[in-house]
């Protein structure tokens, strides 16, 4: 599944469509599309720390308590 924040769009730099991010309101690099796109065993859903803020994945994450060892 390719993320639902991800657009391609023409670029002044670049002679085809480029990966969009609607999140950060920004073209992407390559590596980070290969995320968007869920390329090589990556996931937006748990690579991607804009697409996690964005849909809230992540609330709360900063208020658990660590582990003690």
């Amino acid at each position: 599944m390719t993320c639902p924040h991800l657009e391609y769009r023409a670029a002044e730099f670049a002679d085809t469509d480029r990966a969009y991010c609607t999140v950060v309101d920004e073209f992407v690099e390559p590596m980070r599309a290969d995320i968007c796109n869920d390329r090589f065993d990556l996931s937006h859903a748990e690579h991607c720390e804009f697409y996690r803020e964005a849909e809230g994945l992540d609330a709360g994450a900063d208020d658990e308590p660590e582990a003690e060892p």
